[in-house]
């Protein structure tokens, strides 16, 4: 059982994950390059005395990651890095931002999605679509309930309701002092036996657990490029990536980023 300590300092490492989504949503501008948001990004961790747990993450397959965060324009889904481009972000683009800290030992790992400046009736969409099915998402995580609790509410969201597609392959996960743990969360309903062996274990008091729907416009299905870290829609259709801390409490789910939602969707 987690104890009342360290929910503190997983509370304070989620407030770091906040504040740097706020400091962000300020700081974007068009023009901007994905190195000059990196480096912003570096300068308010320094400020909020933590570090990137993502800078220097090591995966089988690929170098070590080589960004502050995880900065993914538009059919870049996730794992964007600073020099994937050296061109600016323009008008319209989605930039969608995954910080993810170390705070006195504990992880804070969060994602938003920002239209710079303004954008068209299918971008708005988008955005509502990520932030709404998240909202449901944390809502279904109730304790003795099983994970694929959580999937079920997104895909309605996300697929029934609002016609957008969740890319498979890619989910949510636990964790604490580890940037990675169990249980692995889908955001899709399985539809085979084994697909996902972790959907009918429960959530139990106690748990963290980084929950994060990653949509695309047309598509289910991503591609990558040999080695290189970031993972695009399979289309090039426009994505968006929301991501949240959960505390799993007796008493229900406890989002402990949900300032993320006070964020404004256009910036810039």
């Amino acid at each position: 059982m987690i104890s009342a300590r360290d929910i503190a300092s997983a509370t304070a490492a989620a407030a770091c994950v906040s504040r740097t989504h706020e400091a962000i949503a300020e700081f974007l501008k068009e023009g901007q390059t994905l190195a000059e948001i990196d480096s912003f990004v570096e300068r308010t961790l320094n400020r909020l005395d933590c570090k990137s747990c993502f800078l220097g993450y090591k995966v089988r397959g690929h170098p070590p990651f080589p960004s502050h965060a995880c900065i993914s324009v538009n059919e870049c889904v996730v794992h964007g890095t600073h020099d994937m481009t050296t061109k600016g972000i323009a008008e319209g683009d989605l930039v969608s931002i995954d910080i993810g800290v170390r705070h006195q030992g504990w992880i804070g790992d969060a994602a938003w999605t920002y239209l710079i400046k303004s954008g068209d009736d299918l971008s708005h969409a988008l955005l509502r679509s990520g932030r709404e099915s998240l909202r449901r998402g944390v809502a279904a995580m109730q304790p003795g309930r099983p994970l694929i609790d959580w999937a079920r509410a997104v895909q309605n969201c996300v697929e029934k309701e609002s016609g957008f597609f969740l890319v498979r392959g890619l989910g949510g996960h636990g964790y604490g002092k580890t940037l990675h743990a169990p249980p692995f969360v889908s955001n899709v309903v399985p539809t085979y036996p084994g697909e996902w062996s972790e959907a009918w274990t429960t959530f139990k008091p106690g748990m963290l657990i980084a929950v994060e729907p990653m949509i695309a416009v047309s598509t289910t299905e991503i591609v990558s490029q040999g080695t290189a870290w970031p993972i695009l829609t399979g289309d090039g259709s426009l994505s968006v990536h929301y991501e949240a801390d959960v505390l799993i409490t007796a008493d229900g789910p406890v989002n402990l980023t949900a300032d993320l939602f006070t964020l404004p969707d256009v910036v810039g």
